[in-house]
């Protein structure tokens, strides 16, 4: 098959990205693979969309490691593909990490994303749910009881009157952000502290307030889901657990978080299915569930990461599943367009 995987800028990709590690199995297997940087689009006056694009020389990689290399050094190959010959389109980018100077490449990939999965091709995951995720607002559409309570705001009464109702034990970070920037713990003896973090959270929008989980201090588990399940292979489950270091509330791997093998357990299970018609209707293929305790403190659904943390707890190539499920996209897709017209398709 040929996939093409779109990145924030293939020049800052690194070894331990879940993308890196999916291109790499992808070209060991004999598939096609582009890498695409959010730059790299443009709409032709042909109307068929079109990207400076980079690949690798064809062999076996035995280390992401190589497979990087070659895809940032001179070896690579650099071609103007067309986007819409590609059997699957992967968006890989983070709009969180587009916020300044980049603004404009926030939403490139889901909107020449759009335009691709009207020309046919399988675009994951899917370009118009993920539109309704360009920040941590769409966490607030999913069911109440998955979630901790949580305010959005920007005025500084209302986060005071949130905390005074939760005993002044609060968390505050930015609506728009990720990996754990900007995330601030506010304890009953630091409420001096509130307008100095209020102003601080402002200046990059609505700031989030939400209720401090205890069972936070113990880290929280990454489980992927792919299909609207939790990614099983081989009888492992693709998850792992992050625990903080020090006196940081973060467990988040950017901020010194430690990687410990996950315990799925039956209560992981029902958040899964709790949160898995959302999911499927808005056409999520690959999504990372941050579990604490009972609640769930994040969906990633753009460019959930650890793929690889999971193969190293347990024992298993979960790249390999990934890849399983998109040959089985194509061949699905193949079969019913070789049986089916337009007309016919648009009905099944």
């Amino acid at each position: 098959m040929k996939i093409g995987f779109v990145v924030n800028d293939v020049s800052t990709e690194q070894t331990g990205y879940t993308t890196t590690r999916l291109g790499m199995w992808a070209v060991n297997r004999g598939h096609e693979v582009w890498v695409i940087g959010l730059s790299d689009f443009a709409y032709d006056p042909d109307e068929n969309i079109r990207a400076r694009a980079y690949s690798v020389p064809k062999k076996i990689y035995k280390t992401s490691e190589t497979y990087l290399k070659a895809l940032q050094s001179k070896v690579r190959v650099e071609e103007r593909i067309t986007v819409d010959e590609l059997d699957i389109l992967m968006l890989r980018s983070d709009p969180a990490n587009e916020v300044g100077s980049r603004s404009w490449a926030a939403t490139a990939g889901i909107n020449f994303g759009r335009i691709a999965m009207r020309h046919g091709v399988i675009v994951l995951n899917d370009p118009n749910g993920l539109a309704k995720a360009v920040n941590k607002m769409y966490f607030q559409l999913f069911p109440e009881e998955v979630r901790p309570q949580t305010i959005i705001t920007r005025d500084l009464s209302d986060i005071r009157h949130f905390a005074k109702e939760h005993g002044g034990h609060i968390v505050l970070k930015p609506l728009q952000g990720s990996g754990g920037s900007g995330v601030f713990l506010l304890k009953p003896e630091d409420k001096s502290n509130l307008n100095q973090i209020v102003e601080a959270l402002l200046r990059d929008g609505y700031i989030i307030a939400q209720e401090y989980l205890t069972a936070a201090e113990e880290g929280d588990t990454r489980l992927f889901m792919m299909n609207g399940r939790p990614l099983r292979y081989k009888g492992r489950y693709a998850a792992f657990r992050r625990v903080r270091t020090g006196d940081d509330i973060r467990s988040n791997i950017h901020a010194g978080g430690r990687l410990r093998a996950a315990e799925i357990t039956s209560q992981h299970l029902q958040l899964a299915e709790i949160v898995r018609p959302k999911i499927v209707q808005d056409g999520m293929f690959l999504v990372g569930l941050d579990i604490v305790g009972e609640k769930l403190m994040e969906i990633n659904v753009f460019s959930p990461g650890g793929l690889g943390s999971a193969q190293k707890f347990e024992k298993v190539n979960f790249s390999n599943a990934v890849l399983d499920a998109l040959e089985r996209k194509v061949e699905y897709m193949t079969y019913y367009r070789r049986n089916f017209d337009n007309d016919e398709m648009a009905t099944l």
